[in-house]
């Protein structure tokens, strides 16, 4: 097995233990009531917009989410949450380095031997959940289990879904479409913008994401009876039906939006291999990204 194929499959653990821990980090992770920025990269990025917009919905408090390099200087914020499975990518060092003694940052991370753990005020380590493979799986779904929690919005039954996700064959012939499309809507955007990521990462796929109410504003021309679009959570009225109109596949799934990203894994894991890829090394990529002129 590869070894984000071993990571994929120790997820319910994983998120067993973050919800675990939650409480006894919730005086570093944001307040009731604060204006919250969450920051990453990659990977990062998205949980960070699933994240800002849970804790937005749950009405505690304004939360927007940012590529660390496009954090917006001029804007005050009660505290900002850094996302770094590395805890050294050279964008989230600079931003909260300029932050420092400003604005209160908590960094979110798996090693806790890098320089994050001194540029930040304050560290969550889930080195429990750090991976070997370049391409992120546990360490991404674990941290936001960790902040679900927090929010009071998980419960027991998230992982048993993910162990569901994990037993249950995926759906039959997907592996051979030629281009997938991932929708959400709220917090389940930044899902899909993972899971498109996750299948460009691991297997070279040719694939998008959007707001699933802004699917039918252009995208769906591109269905045919050679792609699959995936919806995360809830469809919009009538979506469902339109797509299936054009020949292409749609995907849905009755499990939490969480797990129903565990199958999204799978399947990027299922066509690297179909196409003779190494899914742990994909092509271009490192584990961080450090830049030598930082």
């Amino acid at each position: 097995m590869s070894f984000v194929e071993i990571e994929i499959a120790s997820q319910p653990e994983c998120w067993r233990r973050a919800a675990e821990l939650a409480p006894s980090h919730a005086a570093v992770l944001p307040a009731p009531g604060e204006r919250v920025a969450v920051v990453g990269c990659g990977t990062s990025f998205y949980m960070a917009q699933a994240y800002a917009a849970l804790r937005e919905e749950s009405g505690q408090g304004e939360t927007d989410a940012f590529a660390a390099s496009e954090f917006p200087a001029r804007r005050r914020y009660d505290r900002v949450v850094a996302l770094t499975r590395s805890g050294t990518t050279t964008e989230v060092l600079e931003l909260l380095g300029r932050l420092r003694g400003t604005t209160p940052t908590v960094a979110i991370t798996a090693d806790p031997g890098t320089p994050v753990m001194t540029v930040a005020d304050a560290v969550v380590v889930l080195d429990f959940a750090d991976e070997q493979s370049v391409v992120q799986t546990r360490f991404a779904t674990t941290l936001l289990t960790l902040l679900r929690a927090h929010l009071g919005l998980h419960t027991d039954a998230v992982a048993g879904d993910a162990e569901r996700a994990l037993a249950e064959p995926l759906p039959e012939g997907l592996v051979d479409c030629t281009q997938f499309t991932f929708l959400g809507s709220g917090w389940t955007a930044g899902l899909a913008n993972e899971a498109a990521l996750k299948m460009k990462e691991a297997s070279l796929s040719w694939t998008e994401s959007y707001a699933a109410m802004e699917y039918r504003h252009g995208p769906i021309s591109i269905a045919t009876d050679s792609t699959a679009t995936w919806m995360f959570g809830a469809a919009p009225d009538g979506l469902r039906e339109q797509l299936l109109e054009t020949g292409a596949r749609w995907v849905e799934s009755d499990l939490d939006p969480l797990a129903d990203l565990v199958r999204v894994q799978r399947l990027a894991v299922a066509r690297a291999t179909a196409r003779g890829l190494d899914p742990d090394s994909p092509r271009h990529l490192t584990r961080s990204v450090v830049l030598a002129d930082a």
